[in-house]
């Protein structure tokens, strides 16, 4: 129970602790690879990023190389690393920098250099490789659903770049998906998601009604995600606390069981957690 209302929640964050929630789902096609199908792969993005981990993890159990590009790290970083970034270097991730203004012309470079043994994985894992594992979780969802005798079922899961929910609304047309921008707005949402096909009308897409700016502390998700702490399950600072922020705006949208999918993240907690220290928000 959450606010008065009863909730599920597929518990995808277990999965693995390092490949772990819509990660593990994006890669389950490169897990299912074998080794010697490539030598590197590349990406890029944030360097607290979610993908990023989970890529060097998945690289780690490869034996495969993993090149990242990112703009350039700020100084406190760079001399005391923590969360995502800290143990995506452990795990072999070799990082370039540039500027910030060279950064898209770095990306540009990425996608017209690449081997046959190489891969580039776009950033967030948003690509139609990712299909397959978000297909494996809807047969899932399907399967709890029937088990559960659920005529009508609302699923619930944050979007940066959409992939998850745009291939789960694909492979789940009769149920309604939730999800809302957590990277930009929904002008930035659907463009991500028209790249990988038409948006299905079962999608829907909602946003706060305060505008809150990727990562950026803010005290009501911090309030909201001490709320769900409390409530039994830790959900992460950036997507799961905006999220459940936003859906609990939206209470029309809840009509019937809903069931929210865990999408990990949760080591990148350290790192918000000291933002909202420093803030003197903590």
């Amino acid at each position: 129970m959450f606010r008065g209302r009863e909730f599920f929640v597929k518990r995808d964050e277990l999965i693995d602790p390092l490949l772990s929630g819509n990660k593990y789902r994006k890669l389950y096609s490169l897990m299912q690879m074998p080794a010697e199908r490539y030598r590197r792969l590349t990406s890029y993005g944030g360097t607290q990023s979610n993908a990023m981990l989970s890529i060097a993890a998945l690289c780690r159990q490869k034996g495969w190389q993993f090149h990242y590009t990112a703009k350039a790290l700020p100084g406190r970083l760079k001399e005391h690393p923590t969360g995502n970034f800290k143990l995506a270097i452990e795990l072999g991730m070799q990082l370039h920098e540039v500027s910030p203004e060279r950064y898209h012309q770095a990306i540009s470079d990425l996608q017209d250099s690449q081997e046959e043994s190489e891969l580039l994985v776009p950033q967030g894992g948003a690509d139609p490789l990712a299909a397959r594992g978000i297909n494996i979780l809807a047969e899932e969802i399907t399967s709890w659903q029937r088990q559960m005798g659920m005529a009508s079922l609302n699923v619930v899961t944050p979007s940066g770049t959409g992939t998850t929910a745009y291939y789960l609304a694909c492979a789940l047309p009769d149920l309604n998906i939730l999800t809302t921008p957590v990277v930009g707005d929904s002008d930035y949402l659907h463009l991500q998601m028209r790249a990988l096909g038409d948006i299905p009308d079962n999608l829907c897409i909602i946003e706060s009604s305060k505008k809150q700016h990727f990562a950026k502390p803010y005290p009501e998700l911090l309030s909201i995600w001490r709320e769900l702490k409390a409530a039994g399950i830790a959900f992460d600072l950036i997507y799961g606390a905006k999220m459940w922020h936003t859906l609990m705006q939206h209470p029309a949208l809840l009509e019937g069981p809903t069931l929210y999918i865990h999408s990990g993240g949760l080591i990148g907690n350290e790192t918000m957690l000291n933002r909202y220290f420093h803030k003197g928000l903590i």
